[in-house]
């Protein structure tokens, strides 16, 4: 065994072994041909907790802990209220150590991305190993790429710029977030955790920010005039502009009676060119599954990680919307690939595009990053679930419509006037549906459709010309409403968080900021899935709403500069010339280590009590804590918790147990006595109601 292969995780490793030719399966890898196939699953290796630095407790007079050089250590758990070494992991670190002392060599095959490089190196310096390593950089995961992945590996320094900007985002967010967090937690009076984070505190401001936009926004009445005309039996709408006060548009509308003359004052006609969209990259793809289906940030990025290893498509996590040149001149068997086996609709317009010219608005050499945009490979799919295959369809579909001619429509615009009063008729003839032939439109919710741009809209108008007579059938005067920007959904936050916060809509000038995003397209599904784990949000349907102690953690932190969406987009910005070797480490961090100071100052100088019922206790002190026993147990609406969380005691239990809520008389019988007295209605197992007590023993509630 000469060379070791360290993958991301296990399934990986085998798939890279069986088309190396290694068959031998050892207890952590795989073995053959020369080489050791290995793997993590995920981080095995962690940046240290405070506690390694002796920080033990949680303490203002600690604050801001910033290490002067970081330690690494192996991945910890929480058992009894104490962090320890993640028995499975330790056991894994063990097996990579004893295979690289063996080895001549190190192939690096976790994911192609700058979180895969960090889960090498960490590895890689925890262990203290000085063998040279080579980098495999794949795009999709086919025996085909894996081969020739293997003929070009990479010397590993290539990667050392990648690397660097990977430890410094995790470095960055270990600071802020473990400062912050205890800064702002011991400032409101330990009311239990409040954390904050790089990414997730200007997100969490986002969501709260529009939802209280959208609830304090007070409509205001506006009014529109609109009238009907027929020529060539084919009737039409034109409609005025907008009018602000009732008694104008009465006013305006009393002029017009129905069979009076109006006159066409101006005709143009033009014709417009719509482009193709870009091909998905991550963050475009989530959006668009979340319209469609519904599907969370997090659910998108796990079917098509699913999809990548079942090598039916290329690397998800890509925040390109670009193929190069030479992934172009293979385009056409991806065309043949789906003509053969897509679905019809699919396949019919790809049979089309094979020979044909191809739109190249998606490639471009120089916007291709690590990785080029999402596209099917030419493995053929197996059956598969519903949403892989909704998935995979939307992917291919996109190529289609992508690489497909340009929509050309005639756009005609109708001036009116009607007694001094101004319409407007507008009507579009699409000439050539080009890639809309295709297009599988994404529903627009209705909240976000904009009505008033669709009132002039007409499916047809007849030909019309200046100074022409037409007679008023019909005269309507309709009352209507501003409306609020709305309450964002994963798929509007995840637009948002994509270019800081600035409302871009054009697909190009987007992609433009997306090196300035909140997050990468790899970690913004991470970043909201924290943000309900914390409490922070919850799920209306499609809406995302800030919880009450969201909502209390946004009021404290609003006007400081953590909750900024515009300072996070600078410092990503930095990460990805950092990256591009234009800005050093040690500026960078030098400059996120004065910010940790300021940002700790700043939430410590808080030090006020959060008037907000999730975060301040209906009652407190009464219940010893049965864990840390030093503890008092505080019952607030949804949860008892101990109050010594920031001395290390993470204890906390629903008060709602198998469907009974619990008073403070029976949560202290549970904790103190181990029972609490007979309860009506207690749901078992079987979800049938019962009369009986409940037992809490070794942390758990069950059932006497």
């Amino acid at each position: 065994m000469r060379t070791v292969v360290i993958a991301e995780k296990p399934s990986v490793a085998r798939d890279l072994a069986r088309v190396m030719g290694a068959k031998e399966v050892k207890d952590g890898y795989i073995s053959g041909n020369g080489y050791a196939f290995t793997y993590a699953f995920g981080h095995l290796v962690q940046l240290c907790t405070p506690q390694a630095y002796g920080f033990h407790n949680w303490s203002v007079s600690n604050l801001p802990i910033i290490p002067e050089n970081f330690a690494l250590e192996v991945k910890k758990v929480r058992k009894d209220g104490k962090q320890v070494d993640d028995a499975g992991a330790l056991k894994q670190l063990n097996t990579i150590k004893w295979l690289i002392d063996q080895a001549e060599e190190i192939i690096v095959a976790t994911d192609a991305g700058r979180e895969g490089e960090l889960i090498f190196r960490n590895i890689y310096y925890y262990l203290r190993s000085n063998i040279p390593f080579k980098r495999l950089w794949i795009s999709s995961q086919t025996d085909k790429a894996i081969k020739e992945g293997f003929a070009n590996l990479k010397d590993g320094s290539e990667y050392d710029s990648l690397y660097q900007s990977a430890r410094s985002r995790s470095e960055s967010d270990w600071l802020i977030g473990i400062n912050a967090t205890q800064a702002l937690t011991l400032a409101a009076g330990n009311k239990g955790l409040l954390s904050l984070g790089r990414v997730q505190t200007p997100t969490l401001a986002m969501i709260c920010a529009r939802y209280l936009e959208n609830k304090d926004f007070k409509p205001t009445a506006f009014y529109k005039i609109q009238a009907g005309f027929e020529k060539d039996g084919i009737s039409f709408k034109a409609t005025s502009q907008k009018i602000d006060k009732k008694e104008d548009a009465e006013a305006s509308v009393a002029k017009l009676q129905v069979g009076m003359d109006a006159q066409v004052t101006h005709v143009e006609a033009k014709e417009t060119k719509e482009q193709p969209p870009l091909l998905f990259d991550l963050t475009s793809l989530q959006q668009d599954a979340n319209k469609k289906y519904g599907y969370s940030a997090d659910q998108t990025l796990s079917i098509a990680q699913t999809l990548y290893e079942k090598k039916v498509i290329t690397y998800p996590r890509t925040g390109s919307r670009y193929i190069g040149e030479d992934v172009f001149e293979k385009i056409e068997e991806l065309f043949q690939h789906l003509a053969d086996t897509a679905t019809e609709s699919i396949a019919v317009i790809s049979k089309n595009l094979i020979g044909a010219k191809l739109n190249k608005r998606s490639v471009d050499d120089k916007k291709v990053t690590d990785h080029h945009a999402l596209l099917v490979t030419d493995e053929k799919p197996a059956p598969m679930p519903m949403d892989q295959q909704n998935i995979y369809n939307m992917i291919a579909k996109r190529m289609v419509e992508s690489f497909s001619e340009v929509c050309i429509k005639d756009i005609t615009t109708v001036n009116i006037d009607a007694a001094g009063i101004e319409l407007i008729a507008k009507g579009t003839v699409i000439r050539q549906y080009g890639w809309r032939l295709s297009a599988d439109q994404v529903e627009i919710p209705e909240d976000d459709k904009n009505n008033d741009d669709q009132d002039n809209e007409n499916a047809q108008l007849p030909k019309l010309s200046p100074a022409e007579i037409l007679e008023v059938l019909q005269i309507e005067l309709s009352e209507r409403f501003t409306k609020a920007k709305p309450i964002h959904t994963e798929a509007s936050l995840l637009k948002a968080m994509e270019t800081s916060g600035k409302e871009i809509e054009d697909e190009e000038m987007r992609q433009a900021m997306k090196d300035c995003g909140l997050g990468t397209p790899a970690t913004r599904a991470a970043t909201i899935e924290t943000l309900f784990q914390r409490d922070y949000i919850k799920r209306d349907k499609k809406k995302l709403i800030p919880t009450e102690k969201g909502l209390a953690v946004y009021q404290l932190v609003k006007d400081r500069s953590i909750a900024k969406v515009t300072l996070t987009g600078k410092w990503e910005q930095k990460l990805e010339e950092m990256r591009a070797n234009k800005v050093s480490y040690e500026v960078f961090m030098k400059h996120i280590k004065d910010y940790t100071e300021k940002i700790t100052k700043e939430l410590l100088q808080l030090r006020i009590a959060i008037a907000h019922e999730e975060l301040k206790p209906l009652q407190k002190g009464k219940i010893k804590c049965p864990k840390c026993a030093n503890g008092q147990i505080h019952l607030f609406e949804k949860v008892a918790q101990c109050d010594h969380y920031a001395r290390g005691c993470d204890f906390k239990i629903w008060r709602t147990l198998n469907g009974v809520f619990l008073e403070e008389k029976e949560m202290k019988n549970l904790l103190e006595k181990g029972k609490t007295s007979v309860l009506k209605g207690v749901k078992n197992q079987q979800g049938q109601l019962q009369d009986a007590a409940l037992l809490f023993e070794n942390f758990k509630v069950n059932i006497a």
